[in-house]
């Protein structure tokens, strides 16, 4: 997963955002950020999956973010934690100078979660209910940008607005949504809050001695192979304790990594049980794993994993990267 650009994180920017109105969900949801003149009148031209050809009179300025749509997309709108694909152009909005741009080949798309308080608040809330396949215009002002400071490295003095250009290349699931299966017995028992993250509920039996995985929701998307770049939601529980001991779901934000076991050749890889559960699955499924401890970290543990631990991990598989 590539890192975001420092133009999107929100370190030392100031704490300003737009909830006062939240933004609904799913199909048909409107975004809590306005168009308006100023987003109206930047003029965007170009093919999709080209860098587009942008134009706006300067100084561009706005007291609120502003934005709009130049091209619709497909599907329900973005919500609050969902992974984004997405290709940008970011413009100085006083002077009009071209600030940073993707290559818009597929080379340089940037993958991330629309969690508050981790982009600039002016592009968290300006992409939320942004659908897969549209562009969207930004104007931000300073507040929601980098604040009384600017960014004197990328020549953004405190006055500044940022214009952005963005297209919206693939939106990953915000959870599993595949035909829910019938419990496997002997397997941890699992139950959904209303935001789909589970519960999950050990037997007092002994662990099981080698891989167990069944599927809890079946998807029907994308097979993964090994290798693959998969973005997921996981809760993982400690057999004996019966403690959570890490979760993408209290983050607030999916992960992502390789479907094949980490070593020097395989970057961002996983320990071998998960990636073996993973394997074969297909997108919009949730399984459970049962790994035993040769599958995970074996006799030397790891962090809040103590040694010889048979793990439980429930997993929504919510795309392919």
């Amino acid at each position: 997963m590539r890192k975001i650009p420092a133009l999107l994180i929100s370190a030392g920017l100031l704490a300003v955002s737009l909830t006062a109105c939240a933004p609904s969900t799913g199909p048909g949801c409107e975004s809590a950020v306005p168009s308006g003149e100023s987003s109206t009148i930047v003029k965007v031209s170009g093919d999709e999956g080209a860098k587009p050809t942008v134009d706006f009179p300067t100084p561009l300025k706005v007291s609120s973010t502003e934005r709009t749509v130049v091209r619709e997309g497909e599907g329900p709108g973005t919500v609050e934690g969902q992974q984004v694909s997405i290709d940008w152009s970011v413009y100085n909005g006083t002077s009009g100078e071209l600030i940073e741009q993707s290559a818009y080949d597929g080379s340089q798309a940037l993958s991330f979660a629309l969690v508050d308080g981790q982009l600039m608040p002016g592009v968290q809330q300006g992409l939320l209910c942004a659908t897969e396949g549209s562009r969207v215009t930004l104007v931000v002002p300073p507040e929601d940008a980098f604040g009384e400071a600017g960014n004197p490295q990328l020549g953004v003095e405190p006055e500044d607005s940022l214009v952005f250009v963005i297209d919206v290349n693939h939106s990953y699931l915000p959870r599993a949504n595949g035909t829910p299966k019938a419990a496997a017995e002997g397997m941890p028992s699992v139950v959904l809050d209303a935001d789909g993250v589970p519960g999950i509920t050990i037997p007092s039996s002994a662990a099981p001695t080698d891989l167990k995985v069944a599927v809890l929701k079946q998807g029907d998307g994308e097979t993964i192979e090994e290798g693959d770049q998969v973005v997921v939601h996981y809760t993982g529980v400690l057999w004996d304790t019966k403690e959570v001991f890490d979760s993408s779901w209290t983050r607030g934000a999916p992960a992502s990594f390789a479907a094949a076991e980490g070593s020097e050749t395989v970057q961002n890889g996983v320990i071998k049980g998960f990636a073996d559960a993973l394997i074969g699955q297909q997108v919009g499924s949730q399984i459970i794993a049962v790994i035993p401890p040769e599958l995970g970290y074996g006799e030397q543990g790891n962090g809040a994993v103590p040694p010889n631990a048979t793990l439980v991990f429930v997993v929504d598989i919510l795309g392919i990267a």
